[in-house]
């Protein structure tokens, strides 16, 4: 028997608590510093990140439902409803009740929120420059990601 043997395998055992060895937490931080990074971009618009990305599906839609939208971009409607209240109020989009069924709020792009779309097209490219990774690191992080994103997708109760 190796002396301290238990505690060995004890501290590995407990190695799964690691911070190094969490996904999440990279994850987390890459999530949180290109926000970050987004910031000062994001600002010259006027925009929120969550405002953003609210925007861009806006911009490739024109129109859709709270429900889609909220599905897009992974958002309850708790948390989609201010940030609409907002998007209309700056006079970028539009809400109203479907005709066909009331309870189905659609979201509309306005004439300003298209205007605002050619001022962010800046964004993206500003933005590869403070990732700075090359276009196939790029298109493979994405690939997993999307990937991690549809795995937990089909595995929720």
């Amino acid at each position: 028997m190796i002396p301290g043997g238990d505690r060995v395998e004890e501290e590995r055992e407990y190695d799964c608590l690691k911070l190094e060895n969490q996904l999440c937490f990279p994850l987390y931080v890459c999530a949180k510093e290109i926000v970050r990074r987004y910031k000062p971009f994001l600002d010259e618009l006027d925009l929120t990140y969550t405002q953003y990305i609210t925007m861009l599906v806006m911009w490739e839609r024109k129109h859709t439902n709270v429900k889609e939208l909220g599905e897009c971009l992974f958002l309850d409607s708790g948390t989609l409803t201010p940030v609409l209240k907002k998007l209309e109020h700056k006079g970028y989009i539009s809400r109203h009740r479907s005709e066909e069924d009331e309870r189905n709020l659609i979201v509309a792009i306005t004439e300003e929120g298209e205007k605002l779309k050619e001022l962010a097209v800046t964004v993206p490219p500003r933005m590869g420059k403070c990732v700075n990774i090359s276009p196939k690191d790029a298109e493979e992080l994405y690939r997993l990601l999307h990937l991690v994103l549809d795995n937990i997708e089909n595995t929720q109760d």
